[in-house]
């Protein structure tokens, strides 16, 4: 019998006790293998071309050559998966993000402060896992930061989508996906809920990018706010986000604990299973990239309550994990490009009736 072939994990930290603790929580997994470890930037480009890892674990902040330069050039030489290990600072989430626009497949928070290393032990084998499994881009030179965009304000419009509501949700590869079908729909879009499986206060700072760069607000959710048109709101780290009736005869946010759905908190299908049943036909439900299935059944109960379903295609996700288990279980309605899911939303929120199933 032929012995599977575990994952290579190259570990790449300036703290000695940070790469040991990375080193332990690997090697304990059966099918994971610590291939070294590196202090910076230069050893660890000597031992990608020595070790050949599968994977690597990436520390931003260290010293000779911080990490966002070495990602950069590394996704242009040889480009591999990349986990970013990050702080918890405004500074090094904001630069873990830079991380994922520059082709990094996954962020976590680094063992310390409200992150403990339990936590890390159980979600940095599932990360690895999806790494190793996500597609990755080569970048050229020329990666150009996104533009802010300029919110013009408009008068109020007759309501061309009725009282519509749009749920996205996402995992591995996510944080692009969703900023490219953001970017695609206007400023006055029905009100938009967002799951995205993120650490805690990463939630907050890939909300305040998307909000400098997209059409619409974008915020990190609150307990009990109303949802409004023109709004986009992420689901916070290690919470779920479920939708509810308003006392104004409106829609509101409700923010949970509670036990880990699919293995995530927020999970995706919790979001989506409480569209369905405050929203019905009126909402649309979007599943895009991630490893797993957090999100299939949560995308069937919104189709079997009349809502209209998309799922990204396999070319562009990172991980097909997500949507090829929603299109499985028939809760899909198009299975479509990532670039084309933003005008695809818009012809779904204007079309009067419901549209057959069909691969674009």
């Amino acid at each position: 019998m032929t012995e599977t072939r575990r994952i290579k994990v190259l570990v790449v930290d300036d703290s000695a006790v940070v790469r040991k603790l990375l080193s332990e929580a690997i090697g304990a997994e059966s099918d994971l293998e610590v291939a070294g470890t590196a202090p910076d930037a230069y050893v660890a480009r000597d031992k990608i071309l020595a070790l050949q890892p599968d994977v690597l674990t990436l520390d931003i902040e260290m010293p000779r050559m911080d990490g966002l330069t070495f990602l950069k050039k590394l996704m242009q030489y040889h480009p591999m998966p990349v986990i970013v290990i990050s702080s918890l600072g405004q500074a090094s989430c904001e630069s873990a993000l830079e991380a994922l626009r520059l082709g990094a497949v996954e962020v976590i928070a680094k063992p310390g402060g409200p992150y403990s290393v339990g936590e890390l032990a159980t979600n940095l084998a599932d990360k690895i896992r999806a790494a190793a499994a996500a597609r990755v881009r080569r970048i050229d030179d020329q990666v150009r930061t996104p533009q802010a965009t300029e919110r013009r304000p408009t008068a109020p419009s007759p309501r061309r989508y009725s009282d519509k509501l749009i749920a996205i949700g996402a995992s591995t590869g996510g944080t692009e996906a969703i900023q490219q079908v953001l970017m695609g729909l206007p400023a006055d879009c029905p009100p938009i809920v967002i799951t995205q499986h993120i650490p805690p206060v990463f939630s907050k700072a890939f909300a305040d990018r998307l909000n400098q760069i997209c059409p619409m607000q974008v915020k990190e959710a609150e307990d009990g706010e109303t949802l409004q048109p023109g709004q986009a709101l992420i689901a916070p780290g290690n919470f779920h986000m479920v939708v509810r009736g308003a006392h104004s005869g409106g829609l509101r946010i409700e923010i949970l604990s509670g036990p880990a759905v699919c293995f995530q908190r927020p999970s995706v299908d919790v979001m989506f299973s409480s569209v369905a049943d405050i929203a019905g036909a009126r909402a649309l439900g979007v599943l895009l990239t991630g490893m797993g299935s957090d999100g299939a059944q949560g995308l069937l109960r919104m189709k079997k309550a009349g809502a209209r379903t998309i799922a990204q295609d396999e070319a562009s996700s990172a991980v097909f994990g997500m949507p090829r288990e929603a299109i499985q279980l028939g809760a899909v309605d198009q299975v479509i490009a990532l670039p084309r899911i933003a005008s695809a939303i818009l012809g779904k929120l204007s079309a009067p009736t419901y549209t057959a199933p069909v691969t674009v």
